[in-house]
């Protein structure tokens, strides 16, 4: 839909004396007070550009809190290490024979699952680790002078390194049968 105004339509109107056109400036009288909103375009136009502001820091608080949601989900188990480790069930039962061992039926159909568990935790880990550092080594390689970060930043990309150790160290013994290995059958 376009809209148009009286001069583009090419419509002969008659002009109103008596109204006021917008566009013109209206008398101004000189010891008229300039109000704010009539000074705010000069001082604009007077104010240089600035692009020296400094960053927000949003990336890093975003990469930060990425951290630490990472160290959660793996120490809390994730939607795709679950599927993974129902995959690792199936294959297992389809390849194990009906007059196999316990042992093996158990290490085949479990054991499999539980180390494909334990290694989508350990890959979230170690992605909340790398993630944490990054955000913590971050104003060491940025612009001398801004080395500024803000606390809360530092705290959640700290629990996300934490978070990230735990893990990854519980994904270790998980997946080497320390931490709650298979039973023996036997």
């Amino acid at each position: 839909m376009e809209t148009r105004t009286v001069d583009e339509t090419g419509a002969d109107t008659e002009r109103d004396e008596t109204a006021v056109d917008a566009t013109e400036p209206a008398d101004i009288d000189a010891d008229a007070d300039v109000t704010e909103t009539e000074a705010e375009p000069e001082a604009a136009q007077d104010a240089p550009e600035t692009e020296d502001r400094a960053p927000s820091g949003v990336g890093q608080g975003a990469a930060a809190v990425v951290s630490a949601a990472l160290g959660l989900v793996s120490l809390t188990g994730s939607w795709l290490g679950t599927v993974a480790a129902a995959r690792e069930t199936l294959v297992g039962q389809l390849e194990t024979a009906a007059d196999a061992g316990v042992a093996t039926q158990v290490k085949e159909i479990y054991g499999d699952a539980w180390h494909t568990s334990a290694l989508w935790g350990g890959l979230f880990a170690l992605t909340a680790l790398i993630v944490g550092v990054v955000v913590l080594a971050r104003p060491a390689f940025g612009t001398p002078g801004r080395t500024v970060q803000a606390p809360w930043i530092k705290s959640v990309a700290w629990a996300g390194v934490s978070l990230g150790v735990i893990g990854l160290l519980l994904a270790v013994l998980k997946y080497t049968d320390v931490l709650l290995g298979l039973p023996a059958a036997g």
